[in-house]
């Protein structure tokens, strides 16, 4: 029992070392003149490099998920295929290289009723000396408990997003058989 309170004790406290912090990640609920979540982070990589890891499968594979598809075309596939069988991501509605990304995104599914109408999701690639400062604008929200629920669920869950981006410029590619054991293969469900 001794040796199990050590490992979630280390376990929690590798956790807290790694957890976004609202210094890290700047989050902005906006009401007016349209609900929006509003996120912003500065990534530690050239813009180039943060657009790459954003908007190629290879790339998005480094730290969302092993299971990432993009198809980089105006309706094409961003979605994160994660074990289980659970995705998360959205069609590309438009994009500028390098500058903006824009989704049709979708909400997690037990948010069925906004997963189907969806938001959309902005991102925007601002280069700043070397590094880049990632904005993400998600609006489209509606009115009803279910959008409540979801907005809440999406202003920590995309700011967990954005500081995994950071984290993998930080650390480097996220090794997903060490982060999720065998459930990090490619392919496994």
């Amino acid at each position: 029992m001794r040796s199990l309170n050590l490992v979630l004790i280390a376990t929690l406290a590798a956790f807290t070392l790694q957890a976004p912090s609202q210094d890290t990640v700047k989050v902005i609920r906006q009401s007016e003149p349209e609900k929006a979540l509003i996120f912003e982070l500065n990534i530690p990589a050239p813009q180039d490099e943060v657009w790459k890891a954003f908007t190629t499968s290879e790339g998005l594979s480094t730290w969302l998920t092993p299971g990432a598809v993009v198809d980089l075309r105006n309706g094409g596939e961003w979605t994160a295929h994660y074990p289980g069988g659970h995705t998360g991501g959205g069609t590309i509605l438009s994009f500028a290289p390098q500058q903006e990304l824009i989704l049709s995104a979708m909400a997690p599914e037990q948010f069925p009723n906004v997963r189907s109408q969806r938001t959309m999701a902005r991102f925007e690639f601002i280069p700043e000396g070397s590094s880049t400062l990632v904005r993400l604008t998600q609006t489209g929200w509606k009115a009803g408990d279910e959008w409540d629920k979801a907005y809440d669920y999406l202003a920590k869950g995309n700011t967990q997003l954005l500081w995994t981006l950071h984290r993998r410029f930080v650390s480097g590619p996220i090794d997903w058989q060490k982060e999720w054991g065998d459930a990090g293969k490619v392919g496994n469900k």
